[in-house]
């Protein structure tokens, strides 16, 4: 059995008004590392670049620090933080609450196009 091991350092970097987000492909799944600043919310940083109306990324992933509050579609919200493994399907708005950096980890095969025009 082979292993394998990529650093997200190595992979592809995305920045965007109070964040960045790194994606890196090991086998056959994506790991994103997202890091978002105090003031970032995705309908102000990510919606012009993404252009469409709320946030259409399945997540999958778990809040390493930091808290971020999530608006589905439908109105249901929920929020975030470290520790916390979170399944959110598409159509949401979300925001970081607070003053201290909110890092996730996702393992999503959407986060190949994140915060990339649509």
């Amino acid at each position: 059995m082979e292993g394998e091991a990529t650093n997200l350092d190595g992979g592809d970097t995305r920045t965007f008004e109070h964040g960045v987000a790194q994606t890196v492909k090991v086998g056959t799944v994506t790991v994103s590392r997202a890091t978002l600043e105090p003031g970032w919310r995705w309908s102000n940083d990510v919606k012009p670049i993404a252009g469409t109306d709320s946030c259409m990324v399945h997540h999958k992933g778990y809040g390493v620090s930091g808290r971020l509050h999530i608006v589905m579609d439908d109105g249901t919200e929920i929020e975030v933080g470290p520790g916390d493994a979170h399944d959110l399907p598409p159509g949401h708005d979300a925001w970081v609450v607070g003053d201290v950096p909110y890092v996730g980890i996702d393992f999503s095969d959407e986060m190949a196009g994140y915060a990339k025009p649509s």
